[in-house]
C-alpha cells in the first residue's frame, strides 16, 4: 500500500518524499550494526545457547571431516565421517562413547597393526560402544566434536578486516552476512529474526561449511546401556 501510494504521488505530483522501505523492519535490529558489532552480537548469543545441532564439512589437518552433532552444555552426540570411515560419537558429561565398525578399529592408528591380535579386538569392538579412557590419543583426538563451546570458538571467527555484506535467506528466515578480507577470511550468516544466531558459515581457506540450526532444542544425553558397551579401562588396544 506504501509503495503505491509513493508511486501515485511521484507521477500525479512531482512530490518526491517517500522512500524506499526499510529492509530492517521487523528484524531484531543486528543489520544496522557494524561488521564487528555483528560478529560479537552472534558469538555472545551462540555462547549463551545451551544447545545447538551443527552440520556441514570441516577440514583440519590436511582431513576432511563431515559433520552431523548435536551438542549441549554437558556433552554431544552424532556421527563423523573421516575419509570412509563414520562413526557415532557420545559424550555425557566425561564420559566419551564411541560407536564404529571393526575397519574403524583395525586401522584407528593408519596402519595394519597386530594382525590377528587386532583383527579379534576388533570384532569385540565391531557397533558396540567403546567406553574411550580420559587419557586415551583418542579422547583427546576426538573429544572436541563433542565440546559446543570448543567448536563454536574455533568455527565461529572469521579472519582479516570484516565488512557488512548483502542480505539472504536461509531456509525462509532473513540473514545479514558478514565476511573476513572480501570472502577470503570466511564468510558468516547470521539471522535477522530473533536472537541473532549465526546460520551459515564458510571457513577460510576453503576449510568446510557449517550449517548450525535448532538452536536452544532439547538434546537427549543418556549413556548407552551396559550390554551396549565394551570398556577396556585405561587404555584402547589400538592406542
Amino acid at each position: 500500500m506504501v509503495s503505491a501510494v509513493c508511486a501515485l504521488m511521484a507521477t500525479g505530483t512531482g512530490l518526491t518524499g517517500c522512500s524506499k522501505e526499510d529492509p530492517d523492519a521487523g528484524t531484531n535490529g543486528v543489520g544496522k550494526l557494524s561488521a564487528t558489532q555483528i560478529q560479537s552480537r552472534t558469538q555472545a548469543a551462540a555462547r549463551a545457547a545451551g544447545t545447538v545441532h551443527l552440520s556441514g564439512t570441516v577440514v583440519s589437518n590436511g582431513r576432511t571431516y563431515k559433520l552431523d552433532m548435536q551438542l549441549a552444555e554437558d556433552g554431544g552426540t552424532g556421527s563423523v565421517t573421516s575419509e570412509d570411515s563414520t562413526f557415532r560419537l557420545l559424550r555425557v558429561g566425561e564420559q566419551l562413547f564411541l560407536k564404529a565398525d571393526k575397519e574403524f578399529w583395525t586401522h584407528e592408528d593408519g596402519d595394519e597393526g597386530d594382525g590377528a591380535a587386532d583383527a579379534k579386538a576388533a570384532d569385540k569392538l565391531d557397533g558396540m560402544f567403546v567406553k574411550v579412557p580420559a587419557d586415551d590419543p583418542v579422547y583427546q583426538r576426538f573429544s572436541g566434536f563433542t565440546d559446543k563451546d570448543v567448536l563454536l570458538d574455533g568455527l565461529l571467527t572469521l579472519h582479516g578486516k570484516l565488512t557488512k555484506g548483502e542480505r539472504h535467506e536461509r531456509s525462509g528466515v532473513r540473514t545479514i552476512r558478514v565476511t573476513g578480507d572480501a570472502g577470503s577470511g570466511g564468510t558468516l550468516d547470521v539471522s535477522l529474526e530473533g536472537t541473532p544466531y549465526p546460520l551459515l558459515l564458510v571457513r577460510a581457506g576453503d576449510a568446510g561449511t557449517i550449517r548450525l540450526s535448532d538452536w536452544g532444542e532439547e538434546v537427549p544425553l543418556e549413556e548407552p546401556e551396559e550390554d551396549e558397551v565394551v570398556d577396556y579401562g585405561q587404555q584402547l588396544p589400538s592406542s
